[in-house]
């Protein structure tokens, strides 16, 4: 049984125009000094990215008593209260600019709340006893009468018709958590969309939707969308089995442009395109379920199942692991393939999107400078601060990740003559290493222990080596090979019979207000040395390029020879005749139906 924290926090949504969230934090006594400092989490589990939420923070004051006492801004992150008595609650009063619309951050309008603790609340750090963070904190919810709440933490109770902190009327909701990681975890989205309830195997689920522009979603497609989350669950209980973790929630944001998802314990937030659920936009909707299921995939692989360094977050500074590969890259391919065993994605589906996937592995030439362990151990410095030649020098731990979990779950297949793979080695590993689970030998793994499971599993003997190799050293994983276990192989997009109708800039482009802008080179571009990232292309052979999409057209009958190219590079207009080269064969395109051990792989496992 848990002990109440005597730490108690309240956020009150009635102000939703002004873009404030107004936050109230009450610390009780007993304190162990004259001194009591609040820290902000620098740090959201599942973004490996440093923050700075006390940038969105104002109107800060304290108070014990009803009379104000003193404080301070210490560093970037903290504020140090001087209490005027040790046997009072300390209140402290603030708002929080809730303008950045993310996954990872507190928005706020007259529409909806999705707040996001790490962004939102000031944690004590010092100044009460430590142990008194890991007990239960109550959350006060004051919001809209006619607003509801979706949210992981347990309910306490509702009063409606208060007076919210800002005088507003509200309705106030009580809710819960065990402990400080999990007060963090639970995000709550609260707006006038009903909470959608439906039940998987018994377990219950909750889906909550909330449009930036207020556009009134399909009632049709989001029927769709339920239906095959349910199949996707099925798939997941059919492998995992049914948890008894308590009740999910979906949140689903729809934006004009914005994408996303960040997984919590028992709920996810993800942000995608309003018009993947608007009928006849399938390209989208495939990324929608695809984004779900990954999402859902993580209430094992990150959230339970975890880095040995993960188990207690340090939430103030970086903390790194090699293992990226295995938690984003894993989630990817057996998300998305858990997607095609359900039948929510048809093979078709997944055809698409893996040759979509390889259309960004051929372009790039990071596998060269950088292996899957450093790409995961940088991800704070790569990943996420990004620039124009980074594809030259990185890879993504998600990308190639995934491609060599393909690569490794094929030979294991292979060598067990089909009876395991990667998705029976995740089973193994959350049964003996995840929180949560009552037989785990130990909790948290590192890459010993990952190695150490699969190379003790049937077919796993001699791959160890191979798995090192795909992890550590700096080079493109055989993807054909594992093609060819399932009867598949690649071919090229470029037809041979028509090769020399294309030539190839090997440029990425972007339109922007009629101009056409190079953003980044494709690996071996002929204008690697010549045309640099925020250049203008203006025209080929003195025809005007005022898109991308005219730029190809200019391009389809070109001969690559003595080509000459007008340009802009900061600000000077500068001509050069090059050679260009014929569009590459990039073997990116699936060929063949696959054999029966493709189609066992692809078979539902629900019974």
């Amino acid at each position: 049984m848990t002990t109440d924290s005597g730490v108690k926090f309240a956020i009150d949504a009635t102000d939703g125009a002004s873009r404030y969230l107004h936050v109230r934090v009450t610390v009780s006594p007993p304190f162990t000094g004259n001194k009591l400092t609040l820290k902000f989490p620098r740090w959201v589990p599942g973004s490996y990215f440093i923050r700075e939420p006390m940038q969105y923070l104002t109107g800060i004051s304290c108070h014990q008593n009803e009379k104000d006492v003193s404080f301070a801004r210490k560093a970037v992150d903290s504020v140090e209260i001087k209490l005027s008595d040790q046997s009072s609650d300390l209140v402290v009063n603030y708002k929080i600019f809730g303008i950045e619309l993310s996954v990872r951050s507190t928005h706020i309008d007259n529409s909806h709340l999705h707040m996001m603790p790490p962004f939102t609340f000031l944690l004590p750090t010092s100044g009460i006893d430590k142990s008194r963070m890991d007990m239960e904190h109550k959350i006060e919810v004051y919001c809209p009468t006619e607003w509801s709440p979706a949210t992981q933490l347990h309910l306490v109770k509702k009063d409606e018709n208060n007076d919210s902190m800002v005088g507003n009327k509200a309705n106030l909701y009580t809710f819960s958590a065990p402990d400080r990681d999990r007060l963090l975890d639970g995000i709550i989205e609260v707006n006038s969309n009903e909470n959608i309830h439906f039940k998987v195997d018994g377990r219950n689920h909750v889906l909550k939707l909330w449009d930036s522009g207020g556009f009134q979603t399909d009632s049709s497609m989001v029927t769709r969308f339920i239906e095959d989350m349910k199949k996707i669950i099925k798939e997941y209980h059919a492998l995992f089995g049914v948890p008894n973790w308590g009740a999910y929630v979906t949140v689903l944001q729809l934006t004009e442009k914005s994408r996303g998802g960040l997984e919590h314990l028992n709920s996810q937030t993800s942000m995608l395109p309003r018009v993947c659920l608007i009928d006849g936009f399938v390209d989208e909707y495939r990324d929608l379920i695809s984004l779900f299921s990954h999402e859902y995939m993580h209430q094992w692989n990150v959230k339970r199942l975890r880095p040995k360094n993960f188990i207690h977050y340090d939430l103030q500074q970086e903390i790194h692991t090699d293992l990226l590969w295995w938690f984003e890259g894993c989630t990817s391919w057996l998300g998305d393939i858990l997607c095609v065993r359900s039948g929510a994605w048809s093979e078709d589906d997944w055809r698409k999107d893996m040759e979509r996937k390889l259309s960004r592995h051929t372009i790039r030439n990071g596998s060269e400078h950088e292996s899957l362990a450093e790409s995961s151990h940088d991800a704070w410095i790569h990943l996420y601060r990004s620039h124009s030649f980074s594809r030259e020098i990185q890879i993504s731990y998600y990308l190639e990740g995934e491609l060599a979990i393909f690569c490794i779950d094929a030979e294991l297949r292979k060598r067990s003559k089909g009876k395991h793979g990667i998705c029976d080695l995740m089973v193994k590993l959350c049964e003996k290493y995840a929180l949560g689970y009552p037989n785990a030998v130990q909790i948290g793994v590192d890459y010993k222990d990952i190695r150490k499971e699969l190379v003790n599993m049937e077919g796993g003997r001699n791959l160890g080596k191979y798995l090192d190799e795909l992890v550590f050293d700096k080079s493109a994983p055989n993807i054909a090979k594992a093609l060819g276990y399932y009867g598949l192989s690649l071919k090229s997009k470029v037809s041979k019979d028509n090769q020399l109708s294309s030539s190839w800039l090997g440029l990425n482009l972007s339109d922007k207000g009629g101009k056409v802008l190079v953003s980044s080179h494709q690996s071996n571009s002929p204008l690697r040395e010549l045309i640099m990232p925020g250049d203008e292309l203006i025209s080929i052979n003195r025809l005007r390029i005022n898109s991308v999409k005219s730029l190809k057209s200019i391009l389809a009958k070109l001969e690559p020879s003595n080509v000459e190219i007008c340009y802009n590079h900061e600000g000077i207009i500068k001509l050069d005749k090059i050679d260009l080269r014929i569009e590459p064969e990039l073997k990116n395109k699936l060929n063949g139906n696959g054999n029966a051990k493709w189609r066992d792989y692809i078979a539902s496992r629900v019974i």
